[in-house]
């Protein structure tokens, strides 16, 4: 059925706007003067084909600063006496994300046909992830919902600022990395058969680091095709393992255990876990429930698993500090922060705490990391390319001396 877009006004002159999905115009017409609205104008929108649209603008990402954005204007405007649907429609249309911008207005059309708001983010799971559903309807059976969507803009901040200040510790590393291999790659497949027949014309026995320098590019060289498609093949195999359940577990398991980002990447899990069920126990998730999410949104299976087993054994009567802390996974203060915060039935209180604690210590190991990764990578450049540059001139140096004497 066609879409219409429609503008009317309620019997205290208020105008409304908005858009509807009907056989005909005259069922839009229908359907505005059963809701006692003064009809101003209806019009059928045109429908975009997937094909007529550029490449880049089918689809756009949703970013995690757009649910935060929404989120907190959404709070603002619920705050303020705003009905869902005039809130969901103004938000529709001042989103500068186009895929974002019909996805707000798709959930702004279940919400009037009746379906609560966390029924209608639940249709797009792909966006709103089970944290942001499941908070949605805590705040609609508490009556808070105004309340639990700042809470959740907030989280999502902290958690955005968390991930941003994780991919600047890892982006320099990686950028630096492939310049190095790509310049290294170049000195060998280029430069360094320029050099070999130079050498080749001085008709004299060459070093040793300089022959196995050639050794090495003509292995390159002529093998090059082979030994990318074994490499490919192996990080395509690779791949294949990891994702399945016994090799993400394999990884994820190693990465934790990585001599200096391991330590990062464990803060930030610790940081991530403790936060989110802080913020899903303070907004009255059941703490079941809010286990289970906890898990799903921690983004690594060990991790997920160790939770998992928490949540079976609260299920049956147990603390959350216990198998915490037999999980091995989690340090011996938080657990110790999570059992006094059981204990005085401040746990949420607890949470945050220690959240805002790790967060502090991944703000120190970034800087940490950055200040060391810095003069390694610029030692082994040196290493690298000073070795190359040396193995080539290494025969001119003995030329040298040669004539010299």
């Amino acid at each position: 059925m066609p879409d219409f877009r429609y503008v009317a006004k309620d019997r205290e002159g208020r105008s409304m706007s908005g858009k509807m999905e009907a056989k005909d115009r005259a069922g839009v017409v229908e359907l505005l003067r059963k809701k006692d609205l003064i009809i101003i104008s209806v019009d059928e929108e045109i429908q975009k084909t997937k094909a007529s649209l550029p490449f880049f603008s089918r689809k756009k990402k949703v970013k995690l600063d757009d649910l935060v954005m929404f989120a907190r204007q959404l709070a603002t405007m619920v705050d303020a006496g705003i009905t869902l649907v005039a809130a969901l429609d103004i938000l529709s249309e001042q989103v500068d994300n186009k895929t974002f911008s019909e996805i707000i207005l798709s959930v702004r059309n279940d919400v009037e046909a009746g379906l609560s708001l966390s029924a209608a983010l639940a249709k797009h799971k792909n966006v709103f992830s089970p944290l942001f559903i499941n908070m949605v309807r805590a705040g609609e059976s508490s009556g808070m919902l105004d309340e639990i969507l700042e809470r959740l803009s907030e989280y999502l901040e902290k958690t955005s600022s968390l991930q941003k200040k994780v991919k600047s510790a890892m982006v320099y590393p990686t950028v630096v990395s492939f310049m190095a291999f790509s310049i290294t790659l170049v000195l060998v497949l280029k430069v360094v058969p320029i050099f070999k027949e130079i050498f080749m014309g001085f008709g004299a026995k060459l070093p040793a680091p300089t022959m196995f320098l050639i050794t090495i590019s003509d292995m390159l060289q002529k093998y090059f095709l082979i030994i990318f498609l074994a490499v490919a093949g192996i990080v395509f195999l690779l791949t294949k393992y990891c994702n399945t359940e016994k090799g993400r577990i394999k990884l994820d398991g190693l990465v934790l255990n990585l001599p200096v980002f391991g330590i990062l990447l464990r803060k930030v899990a610790i940081s991530k876990f403790t936060r989110t069920l802080s913020t899903l126990v303070k907004s009255g998730v059941p703490i079941l429930s809010a286990l289970e999410i906890v898990g799903k949104t921690s983004g690594n299976k060990v991790v997920e698993m160790a939770i998992e087993n928490v949540r079976v054994n609260v299920r049956e009567g147990e603390s959350i500090a216990e198998p915490l802390a037999k999980s091995k996974i989690f340090p011996v203060m938080m657990t110790r922060m999570v059992l006094v915060g059981e204990q005085s039935g401040e746990l949420e209180k607890m949470l945050t705490k220690i959240a805002d604690f790790y967060d502090d210590q991944v703000n120190a190991t970034v800087s940490g990391l950055t200040s060391l990764i810095e003069p390694l990578i610029i030692a082994f450049l040196g290493i690298v390319i000073g070795s190359i540059v040396i193995a080539m001139f290494l025969p001119i140096f003995k030329l040298t001396t040669v004539i010299g004497m």
